[in-house]
């Protein structure tokens, strides 16, 4: 890669932190969040997000990669993006001062730089001109169900990770009955498969051949809705959300995190 491309490419880059990362960036409750949230979980969430980079990289990262360092690489090269990009940002915004101790400011710009990274790594997908999509393609059908089952996982941490430090999400799930949680699992459920197989949008997938409706929608659909309540409940650990509360808010408060994600698994294979 040369010069001039790789600087073009670092430029997609935090064009792609800056168009992801804004709405949190601009969001009071991640502002508090990023001071009182355990430092245990999240330096667990920064190690759970440079995994998801690493993959999203072998699928549509800066460049074609050829080994596991290579994305590994990508990934840090990512995620060094979403950090300036943040620090930048929040300084500009005022919502970090120099007269603040180390240990906020560290923790701000950490917890936003999650959807700034994400930004970054696709960066080249949603900004660049040039694109080589049949190689693309290729590796997403090389990767098989895994691969499929992955890229739903990054799309649920991207829109799970934007919902849940809202106050708003809370006093939603607060609201709701077991029949408004029953019939909005349901509503997610058909819309994730919906997205995913009926609707034609572009770069969305095809029945397995052979495939029948019911064994689609077990291995896809109701797969893809696990691993979005999966990743919201993990969400929803990392921010305190789930400290000292019963079990049934928590299930409201799955169901409800859930159908962003269950959207944002849906989309994620036409956006990566």
């Amino acid at each position: 890669m040369t010069s001039e491309r790789y600087a073009i490419g670092l430029t997609r880059a935090f064009g792609g932190a800056i168009l992801f990362g804004l709405p949190l960036l601009m969001t009071m409750e991640m502002w508090s969040l990023g001071f009182a949230m355990g430092r245990g979980r999240l330096l667990l969430l920064m190690g759970f997000t440079l995994a998801v980079l690493v993959g999203l990289s072998y699928f549509s990262g800066f460049e074609k990669t050829f080994s596991l360092k290579e994305d590994a690489m990508d990934a840090f090269a990512a995620f060094g993006v979403g950090v300036i990009t943040s620090a930048l940002l929040l300084v500009a915004l005022a919502v970090i001062t120099f007269d603040m101790g180390w240990g906020e400011i560290v923790g701000r710009v950490a917890l936003q730089s999650v959807p700034a990274s994400i930004g970054a790594m696709l960066g080249r997908k949603q900004l660049g001109a040039e694109q080589d999509m049949k190689a693309e393609e290729e590796r997403k059908q090389e990767a098989g169900y895994a691969g499929e089952l992955f890229l739903m996982l990054a799309g649920a941490l991207f829109l799970a990770f934007n919902m849940a430090p809202t106050e708003e999400m809370i006093l939603i799930a607060f609201q709701m009955t077991p029949w408004h949680a029953l019939a909005l699992g349901v509503f997610s459920l058909l819309l994730l498969h919906a997205f995913v197989y009926s609707i034609g949008f572009s770069g969305q997938e095809s029945r397995p051949e052979g495939g029948t409706f019911l064994s689609t929608f077990l291995h896809f659909t109701m797969a893809g809705y696990g691993i979005a309540l999966l990743v919201s409940l993990y969400v929803l650990w990392s921010f305190g959300r789930t400290d000292g509360v019963a079990v049934a808010e928590i299930a409201n408060m799955l169901v409800v995190l859930g159908f962003p994600a269950s959207l944002g698994a849906a989309t994620a294979r036409l956006v990566v």
